[in-house]
């Protein structure tokens, strides 16, 4: 299954073809872009929002979003010990790991 979604990404983020000046929005993208980290570009942040739309619920996306803009909340909920919590950071985990292998920028 993981390897189906992996595939389905790929195609996706490689569907776009990365030359389009429109790119993928949404809670993800737009924090990523708001977050103003020097290496967040706009078309970085687009790839992680596709790779976000294929990998997590819109609910799971509002909440990762929140992690830009307070990395404290992301280390609270790795650390947690409720299992919504647990469920939730796997599920994080899997898309971060997804979207550093699809979206590395070209000079890393």
């Amino acid at each position: 299954m993981r390897y189906f979604l992996m595939i389905g990404a790929v195609a996706s983020v490689a569907a776009c073809g990365g030359g389009s000046s429109r790119g993928a929005t949404g809670d993800i993208s737009q924090a990523c872009v708001e977050a103003d980290r020097r290496a967040a570009s706009p078309a970085l942040c687009s790839c992680v929002q596709q790779v976000a739309n294929q990998s997590l619920s819109n609910g799971d996306q509002a909440r990762a979003a929140a992690f830009f803009s307070d990395p404290q909340l992301a280390q609270d909920t790795r650390q947690s010990d409720r299992r919504g919590d647990e469920r939730f950071w796997d599920r994080y985990k899997a898309f971060t790991e997804l979207a550093t292998q699809i979206c590395q920028p070209a000079d890393a």
